[in-house]
């Protein structure tokens, strides 16, 4: 490390894909990283991370990890909220409780991991929470509509949070990828349904979203952006790859524009009923 200050760090679903390569790269600086992970016995070990026990979706698991980490370390400086679940079909297709299940992973996983580590946070007049979004937390994402909504809703959570907690000396970080090289789309589940008038859409769209996470971002350039959040100047959104420029088309250009040319990026029909006229007054 230069001289940066050696900082306690936390980060969840450490055991492959962006937190992996995040919590590796941030050790390597110096850092004490701390990885949670569902199974530390069985998890292919992290050089200079240690492992502990953590499933976000369970409420004493949260407050099991943190309790643990605070023990050994005395300290939580930085916690990145990175694990996360995908779900793939039209939200038709979608039951309610595959919906429900991804928010409580996507959502109120994180939730409970910030309000696990705030009230030390608080005391001690400190704090980096770093979330990690997508940049289908700012822009429509068809037949991954669920899963979209939950960044949508961390974009949020976490911006209002900022407001809350920037007194106490903590500040909120959003880290917004482009498509990524992970596992999280190969291993995405399905919608419980497979309605057969969405068929040749989600055919399309599927195939630009595999090809998009094929030639995507490599993790380890999330982790740089993750590791510039803790030890440079303070910037809340920070998207990393193209999501910097579809960001920036997303808020400056109206609807009749930007509309068409992203259904074109997805394969969409554009006789699909409906005009672009009719919508663009939507925010």
């Amino acid at each position: 490390m230069t001289n940066e200050p050696r900082r306690v760090v936390l980060i969840t679903g450490a055991s492959s894909g962006i937190g992996r390569a995040a919590a590796e790269l941030i050790a390597a600086r110096g850092h004490r990283v701390f990885g949670g992970v569902r199974a530390p016995a069985t998890t292919r070990p992290l050089a200079g991370v240690e492992l502990v026990p953590l499933d976000v979706r369970d409420e004493a698991s949260a407050k099991a990890c943190v309790d643990e980490v605070r023990r050994r370390a005395g300290r939580i400086d930085v916690l990145i909220n990175n694990a996360g679940v995908n779900l793939v079909g039209a939200v038709e297709e979608t039951s309610i409780s595959q919906a429900q299940a991804l928010f409580d992973t996507n959502v109120i996983g994180v939730l409970r991991m910030i309000q696990a580590v705030l009230p030390d946070m608080r005391r001690q007049g400190a704090g980096l929470i770093v979330n990690i979004g997508s940049i289908l937390g700012l822009i429509p994402a068809p037949f991954m509509g669920v899963y979209a909504s939950t960044k949508h809703a961390v974009e949020g959570l976490s911006e209002s949070l900022d407001h809350e907690v920037r007194a106490f000396g903590i500040r909120v970080v959003l880290i917004e990828p482009h498509y990524t090289r992970t596992n999280l789309d190969a291993s995405a589940a399905q919608a419980e349904s497979r309605i057969d008038a969405y068929a040749m859409q989600r055919q399309r769209t599927a195939a630009v979203i595999t090809r998009e996470t094929e030639t995507g971002l490599e993790p380890k350039r999330v982790a740089e952006e993750v590791l510039r959040a803790i030890e440079g100047r303070y910037r809340m959104r920070r998207p990393v790859g193209q999501a910097a420029l579809l960001s920036w088309l997303r808020r400056l250009l109206p609807a009749r524009l930007f509309e068409p040319s992203l259904r074109k990026a997805y394969g969409l029909d554009a006789s699909s009923k409906g005009t672009t006229a009719a919508r663009e007054d939507h925010p």
